[in-house]
This record gives C-alpha cells, structure tokens and sequence, in this order.
C-alpha cells in the first residue's frame, strides 16, 4: 500500500446504525450534523462521512431536500472533504441510496463492496426504552437482513457518480470485497489510488482481531500494490486500539459516532469532536503527522472543494 506520510482522520457523524435513544449525543438535526462535523473537522478530521437524519424522529433519510439544509453550513464553517454515503439507512432503495450523492456531487462518496449479513440487532440490548417508535423494529429486523450490493448495483454506483468527477472510499467488511474491488478496477470502472475502508466488529462481516486486519492488508497489498492507501475503522469498544493499530502499519483512521458512541470504557463520546481529538493525540504521540483537508486531496485525487454541487 501506499504508507501514509501523514495520517488521515475521517470522521464519521451520525451513520444509520445508533438510534437517537442510545446516546443523548448522537447528531440528528441538520442543524446538530453540521455543528458536529465543523467542530470533528477543526479537531483534525480531514473527511467527513456524513449520513441525514430525519429531522423530527431521528430515522435515517437520503433525501437530498435534508442534505441541502447542512451541507452548505459544513461547506462555509470548514474545509473538510465531504464524504456522502450511498449505503444510506438499511432497507432503502439503491435510487434512494444513490440520491444525496447525485445531487450534492461530492469529493467522496462511500462504496459498499459487496453484499453480506448485516445483523446490529444487538446494538440496543441496553437501552431501556427507545423514544421513537421506529427504532426498536428498524435494529430487530436485521436479524433476517442482506445489505445488498450486487456487482450491478455497485457498477451502477459507479459508473454515475464517476461521471460526476466523485472519488470513493471503497468499504471493505471481508476479504472477498477487496477481491471485488479488484475486479472492478481490473475493468477500469475505479482509478487509483484507491481509498480501502477496511471495516470491523459488524456482525456478518469479518471480526475484530488483529490476525484479520494483518489477512486484510496482506490481501489488499497483493491485489493493489503501491494503488491504494488503507484506513481502518472498528466497531464499538474496538474502535481506537484497532485504529491505532493501523496507523502504526502505515494506514490512515476513522472515528466518529457512526462507529461507536463511547469515548472510553462507560464514557459515552460528548461528541465526535472528542473522538477526533483523542486519535489525534494518540498519532502525535506516535510521531505521526496528521493530514490537513488539502493533504488527504493531493493523495486520494479528489476534485477540490469548489467542484461540488451544494
């Protein structure tokens, strides 16, 4: 892989796996993203991966009417790079997932690569009540869930947003998606260097043991060679001393919490700020030097920040 000279922070916001009820934290209105992504971006964050919410209930949209009223803010208050998700919320239509992105024309845009299991039914076996009443069925009904990406859906993704000038982060929750995303740019439907999310701690994919983060870089380093730069998120408790590990082995990082609510153990995270801040001092007292907004553009080849479409 290429080793980064300087290390990568993204931050993922909201995401749609924690529901409001987990945590008094989680970002739901435009208003609340928009504050927590300037504020993650000022922490150091160079990429912000952002999801919508609605903003009454807190349910995951991808309605482009929702992004337009925070990513102007997010575009006026920082310089970070704006990272739309097309996964979008579970249970949407591929033409639902793909809206915000087509619209907004970003810098990034995430791609799942491939279809597994998706099971996050656990994920509120603590909480005692949920305050919406979307939120205990939307968790319960991944016990019976294919997040589906088919090679037509992700061509698809592809090919339209490639057409907009978009770059990707590719997420990679196994081994058998980097071998998709192999085929992929075998064809020439994704330049390089590649920008590899490689994803641990969700139930379905691949877990979170340092033996399977070492399979994962071996694997993606004799598919891509010098064509791609690593970075690394983990689930819940795993998040930082998986992340550290990473960064230790040349890759770049994701926090946020769309990742993982918690700062430390029983510490819920105030914010995603917090998360930026704590990986950050945790690379610099490594010695490792952190990505400006404008580094992570010169080394994953995105268009800039005045080429988007909001």
């Amino acid at each position: 892989m290429k080793r980064a000279e300087k290390v990568i922070i993204s931050c993922a916001v909201t995401g749609s796996i924690h529901t409001p009820s987990m945590s008094p934290h989680l970002p739901v209105t435009p208003q609340q993203i928009a504050d927590d992504a300037i504020a993650a971006a000022k922490a150091g964050a160079a990429i912000l991966h952002l999801h919508a919410r609605d903003p009454q209930t807190g349910r995951p949209t991808q309605s482009p009417d929702v992004y337009k009223l925070f990513l102007p803010i997010i575009k006026q208050g920082c310089d970070g790079i704006v990272n739309i998700t097309t996964g979008g919320g579970l249970g949407m239509t591929l033409d639902e997932r793909l809206a915000a992105a087509k619209w907004a024309r970003p810098e990034i845009a995430s791609m799942n690569m491939g279809s597994f299991n998706f099971n996050i039914s656990g994920a509120g076996a603590r909480v005692p009540s949920f305050r919406h009443d979307w939120e205990k069925p939307y968790l319960e009904m991944t016990k019976d869930f294919i997040l589906s990406n088919t090679f037509s859906q992700i061509e698809r993704g592809m090919t339209e947003l490639g057409d907009l000038g978009t770059r990707f982060e590719f997420e990679c929750y196994d081994v058998g998606h980097l071998y998709n995303l192999a085929h992929f740019a075998e064809r020439g439907l994704v330049k390089p260097p590649f920008f590899v999310q490689a994803i641990f701690g969700i139930l379905g994919g691949i877990g979170p043991e340092p033996e399977n983060l070492m399979h994962m870089k071996a694997t993606a380093d004799r598919l891509f060679g010098q064509d791609y730069y690593l970075s690394i998120l983990a689930a819940g408790r795993h998040q930082f001393p998986f992340v550290t590990m990473g960064a230790i082995l040349g890759g770049n990082v994701r926090v946020g919490l769309e990742d993982n609510l918690y700062l430390g153990r029983g510490q819920l995270a105030p914010s995603n700020a917090d998360q930026v801040a704590k990986i950050r001092r945790i690379l610099e007292e490594l010695s490792l030097d952190i990505a400006t907004p404008d580094d992570a553009r010169r080394m994953l080849g995105t268009k800039g920040g005045d080429n988007v479409g909001f």
